[in-house]
């Protein structure tokens, strides 16, 4: 197993640029790295793999033919569930079932990507923030929001050899999820805090109603409905409170960043 530095001592013979941060920033600090330096350069195209040999650079063509036919200005490698080992599928889907992508992909954490120089340049600001692995999904939230077309192509992964993550799966899972749970609620409070909340609230009215028309009818006073009603409009209004917190502090560190 090579070393850092030998690491980078090969990449620099066989021609490579090595970008390098004095310390591990995450992979999404890498990856916005990689997009400065790619959109700055004027690169016609950019291919993002993961490091732990999973990848096989042979399938790099197959990215890359959708942004030559201009189908597309970010290619997802898919992969196919029954080539993942059964705990990763349940994390997958997981984390694809949260990532608010609609209908854009059905891959959303893999990390082999290729980009043409429209996505460069519409992702290299202040989009995206996010440091560790959710930097997949909000690539996928941003694009939509930026109107960046996505096709998939099936790829496949090598998951014989030994893992390279010393981090439980599991754990790394959860941190995955409440990063992008993170992105959501910065990105879209109200959508995603705030209509929810809403929706809590009318609830909680619907069980006052009952409520009050039992009590009308009958002179009968229920005490679940009572509990329920107040736990529904209290959380709700906590919800649509926080929403739009968060959303004018979003909107002022948007603000500051442009």
């Amino acid at each position: 197993m090579l070393l850092d530095g030998a690491i980078d001592e090969h990449a620099r013979a066989a021609g490579a640029h090595v970008i390098r941060h004095d310390k591990n920033k995450g992979k999404g600090a890498a990856v916005r790295a990689a997009l400065r330096y790619a959109a700055t350069n004027g690169f016609e195209a950019l291919v993002l793999l993961d490091g732990d040999g999973q990848h096989d650079p042979a399938q790099i063509p197959g990215l890359l033919q959708p942004l030559q036919n201009g189908t597309a200005d970010i290619v997802i490698g898919s992969r196919e569930l029954k080539q993942m080992p059964r705990y990763r599928r349940v994390g997958r889907l997981v984390l694809d079932y949260t990532t608010p992508s609609g209908k854009m992909t059905q891959d959303s954490q893999s990390g082999f990507r290729a980009l043409n120089r429209n996505a460069l340049a519409a992702l290299n600001g202040n989009h995206l923030h996010a440091d560790g692995f959710a930097i997949e999904s909000e690539m996928i939230m941003v694009a939509r929001d930026l109107q960046l077309s996505i096709a998939e192509v099936p790829i496949n992964c090598n998951y014989d050899l030994k893992d390279t993550s010393t981090e439980n799966p599991v754990k790394h899972g959860f941190g995955v999820l409440g990063s992008i749970i993170n992105v959501i609620a910065e990105k879209r409070p109200l959508r995603y805090i705030g209509l929810p909340g809403m929706v809590l609230i009318m609830i909680g009215f619907y069980f006052g109603l009952t409520l009050l028309r039992q009590y009308n009818q009958a002179g009968y006073f229920s005490l679940p409905f009572t509990l329920l009603a107040g736990f529904f409009i209290i959380v709700g209004v906590l919800g649509v409170f926080i929403s739009l917190v968060l959303n004018v502090i979003s909107r002022l560190l948007r603000e500051r960043g442009e």
